[in-house]
């Protein structure tokens, strides 16, 4: 294999163009995703074998239908913008405290050093690659299965918003309230005075991967009438958080676990895990805010679930990141 053909592979220059025709199909792009996440996480062959596995087992999981999908931006557009190239992404900090690279450690900057994290967080949506397009149409069950098979976990909803807020803070999901509801109403009252972005203390537009369009087939959100349209993952570099995430506003909504009781959390090495959280907004935010999207902000029990459950919920825009525990 040539030199410029890995580096091909790496950054993303093998990514069909914004605009894909009829004839392309998921298979071909997720063939395309399976060489870059091969080659840019350094996953063995059992590793790869799994991802295959669990991706054929959906029928439409991917980086959405090619048929109807119109990215608003290509990789190649996505790596001009980025100042240094896609390899300033790099952190060489990070990836000796994470063990991977493009994850960040999850602590309080108030009280602790990036040295004493005990979790770390994948830097961009899944697949974690600079300059590449989200997978959506992923059910949390995927997500989880997925995490675990490149060696990580779902993130627990409180480590999510830790990454967003910039503050790693104790778990708060006021389990004796019985409820997701109930647990929500809690946990938002508490925020809410110091609600924030991953960019600020308030919502902006221009900042993030939010002025996309919807397709002017997709209304009730089906799989053929709704594009994942899209920007490639850090193609804007400002829509960060203090602890280096990116993409936590826009582009893809994110499956997370939002534990019911203590052994539920992901955290704290539960398999069984609690109900599904989306966190995040996604790719049309500057020009409709369907609801609150600042980053300790819990939602409603939409499409409420198990994470574990084969009915857990997949759309067009919902996809997610990973995160793994640290010693």
């Amino acid at each position: 294999m040539s030199a410029r053909f890995v580096l091909a592979l790496v950054w993303g220059a093998l990514i069909l163009p914004a605009t894909v025709d009829a004839q392309t199909t998921r298979q071909q792009t997720n063939n395309t995703l399976f060489e870059q996440l091969k080659t840019v996480h350094a996953l063995s062959a059992a590793q790869m074998q799994r991802l295959k596995t669990i991706f054929a087992g959906s029928s439409v999981m991917g980086q959405g239908n090619p048929a109807i999908t119109r990215h608003p931006m290509t990789p190649e557009e996505c790596k001009a913008r980025i100042s240094g190239g896609v390899g300033s992404y790099d952190n060489p900090r990070n990836t000796r405290i994470c063990g991977n690279r493009f994850m960040a450690p999850l602590y309080d900057p108030r009280s602790e050093s990036p040295d004493d994290a005990k979790a770390c967080i994948d830097i961009f949506e899944f697949p974690n690659i600079p300059c590449t397009y989200p997978v959506v149409w992923t059910k949390a069950r995927e997500a989880a299965e997925i995490c675990a098979a490149v060696g990580k976990r779902l993130c627990d909803a409180h480590e999510w918003e830790g990454a967003c807020a910039g503050a790693l803070e104790p778990p708060d999901y006021f389990f004796g309230y019985g409820s997701v509801e109930a647990m929500r109403k809690v946990h938002n009252r508490k925020y809410a005075p110091t609600k924030r972005w991953a960019y600020g203390p308030s919502f902006q537009r221009g900042v993030c991967a939010q002025n996309s369009e919807k397709s002017a087939t997709c209304g009730g959100g089906g799989y053929r009438s709704c594009g994942s349209n899209t920007y490639p993952t850090g193609a804007f570099p400002d829509c960060k958080s203090e602890l280096g995430v990116y993409d936590q506003h826009g582009n893809a909504a994110e499956h997370m676990n939002l534990p019911m009781t203590p052994d539920q959390m992901a955290s704290r090495g539960s398999r069984k895990l609690g109900v599904t959280e989306m966190k995040g907004s996604w790719f049309i935010w500057d020009k409709y805010r369907a609801h609150p999207d600042w980053c300790r902000w819990r939602a409603p029990y939409w499409h409420g679930s198990r994470v574990m459950s084969k009915e857990s919920h997949e759309n067009y825009h919902l996809g997610f990141r990973c995160c793994k525990t640290i010693d």
